[in-house]
């Protein structure tokens, strides 16, 4: 199990079979799920986030191959506002989401930044990647400030279709310069 990360405004829980019903009221959102990777089944199913926290994520926590958490505020620890995970896959290293209620407070850079601390400083990878669909510009804003760089682009399958999907990196010495 990945540990309880915290930063200033947040706490961010390993995701438990628990989290499922939050997930499921808050995720199966077009502004949510419209820019995320294909195999995200849309319409979302009545029973997706129950299938997806205990077929996909707790197996692949299990294997070392993935750590998963819940975003929560530190003010309300009991409340989901989001997830943030790492992968360990070709090309796509995190992703995340947060409810649309949450947005434009700066609550996923502050998650990308102990997210990335942990990649780095504890898992000790080299370099973090992750793919995104051009027209999401909040993610974009979030790897910009993070100070990634693009270094590719190919087409990609979304929820919303086929778009250019862009590759963002960023490497564990420009990370620690920053």
């Amino acid at each position: 199990m990945p540990p309880i990360l915290h930063t200033e405004r947040l706490l961010l829980t390993p995701l438990q079979l628990s989290d499922a019903p939050d997930i499921q009221r808050l995720f199966p959102q077009w502004e949510v799920v419209r820019y995320l990777d294909s195999h995200v089944p849309w319409p979302y199913p009545a029973d997706g986030a129950e299938c997806y926290v205990r077929d996909i994520v707790l197996p692949a926590m299990a294997q070392g191959r993935q750590w998963e958490w819940a975003i929560r505020l530190r003010t309300s620890p009991q409340a989901l506002i989001g997830c943030i995970g790492l992968m360990d896959q070709p090309d796509n290293h995190r992703g995340f989401w947060l409810a649309p209620a949450w947005r434009g407070r700066g609550y996923m850079s502050e998650a990308c930044a102990v997210v990335s601390r942990y990649w780095f400083h504890t898992l000790d990878r080299p370099v973090l990647r992750v793919p995104k669909a051009v027209g999401n510009q909040g993610s974009r804003r979030v790897s910009e400030r993070e100070g990634m760089r693009l270094v590719g682009e190919a087409q990609g399958e979304f929820v919303c279709g086929t778009l250019r999907r862009e590759l963002w990196e960023l490497r564990r010495e420009d990370w620690q310069q920053s």
